[in-house]
């Protein structure tokens, strides 16, 4: 069988995974191995392509897929040394995320891998922001855990039992943490960053409220008292609207820079709170359902601001376990992610045929729900 013969003899930290990735404004690709080593990676990003719109727009995002996913992929095997014939599988984003770019990464992926004979695993793209920390350290971040997935699409909490097996607890009822995060620093009036390093405005809103004075804008922590206090949800929009309504009012002046410093530190400051909270909610949650997390893992671009990540690690550490994050920089959006993530399902026989297609609005715990077989090939359906 296809699988078994190119696998065969391999050791695990031998096999090597390319994984594309195009959910969203990132054209990016990386070579994994299952190990954890990355042998190359590339990532596009096209923040100056949308700054001049305040947000990302979806034709233009898939146009620039479109004309730089090509080279992405050869730069990523040149810096890895390698020729496709080199790799054992190919792994895609193949949803959630926006239709058009998904739809780029998706058909290069399936030609590639449909014309060499590889093997095609198609990633869920919130799978691969929770197993990231586990690349290289599965020891460490073992089976089942506490995930809190927070970033410009996404925030939730759920509990990761195996590859493909999830249990989402809490998610947002309305933004998302990385959104307001955006929409704030868009009403600061911030800049969007002119730097490689991805993550949007929410880098710039917290590299400012690190000069500011919290205490001047006293902004409410939201579902703090309500009858939804005890829910392990999310809801930030209605803290980004109080910000709103304070530059409509006039309260400061985005033109006067210790006015968005202190804003951004009050904002940021509850919202972290209301993570804060959450996430201690999250682990009540996973206790009354009979499971003892290994540890907390924090994952998804806003899992880089490090307020963020030392008020997860207070909690964890109320926990009695470790706070696990990805390296800052594998937060946001890449290539690497979507490898790793083809490793672990590579590993478990979870490939898919060449004949899938995006799926753009995709629960993460509907995966487990899906008919996956294990198979030898991506030819033919089982």
């Amino acid at each position: 069988m296809m699988l078994a013969r190119r696998l065969c003899g391999k050791a695990a930290g031998n096999l090597r995974v390319l994984g594309v990735e195009t959910s969203c404004d990132d054209t990016a690709a990386a070579v994994v191995t299952g190990d954890g080593r990355v042998l190359g990676e590339t990532n596009r990003h096209q923040h100056s392509v949308h700054a001049a719109y305040g947000g990302i727009v979806p034709g233009l995002a898939a146009a620039h897929h479109q004309a730089h996913l090509p080279l992405v992929l050869r730069e990523t095997l040149q810096r890895a040394g390698l020729a496709i014939g080199d790799v054992d599988a190919v792994a895609v984003t193949r949803g959630p995320g926006m239709a058009a770019s998904l739809g780029v990464g998706v058909a290069a992926a399936k030609a590639l891998a449909a014309v060499h004979g590889l093997p095609l695993v198609g990633v869920h793209h919130m799978e691969a922001h929770a197993l990231m920390a586990r690349m290289g350290r599965e020891g460490v971040v073992r089976f089942p855990f506490l995930c809190v997935l927070v970033s410009g699409g996404h925030t939730m909490t759920l509990v990761a039992h195996d590859v493909n097996a999830y249990s989402t607890i809490g998610s947002t009822r309305d933004d998302s943490a990385g959104e307001a995060f955006d929409k704030v620093a868009r009403d600061l009036g911030l800049p969007w960053p002119d730097t490689q390093e991805g993550g949007g405005l929410g880098p710039a809103l917290e590299l400012i409220a690190a000069r500011g004075d919290a205490s001047r804008f006293p902004l409410p922590v939201p579902m703090d008292k309500s009858a939804s206090a005890n829910s392990p949800d999310f809801s930030f929009s209605g803290l980004k609207t109080h910000v709103r309504r304070l530059r409509e009012s006039r309260a400061f002046d985005p033109l006067i820079a210790q006015d968005q410093a202190d804003v951004a530190a009050a904002f940021q400051r509850a919202a972290v709170a209301h993570l804060r909270k959450k996430t201690a909610l999250a682990c009540r949650h996973a206790r009354a359902m009979g499971v003892a997390v290994s540890c907390v893992v924090a994952s998804g671009g806003v899992a880089s601001n490090a307020a963020v990540r030392q008020a997860l690690a207070d909690v964890a550490a109320a926990e009695g376990v470790p706070l696990e994050c990805p390296p800052p920089r594998l937060c946001t959006d890449n290539g690497v992610m979507i490898a790793w993530a083809g490793v672990e399902r590579l590993r478990r026989g979870l490939l898919d045929p060449y004949t899938i297609d995006f799926i753009q609005r995709w629960p993460l715990d509907r995966l487990k729900e899906m008919p996956y077989v294990a198979r030898a090939s991506s030819f033919f359906d089982p």
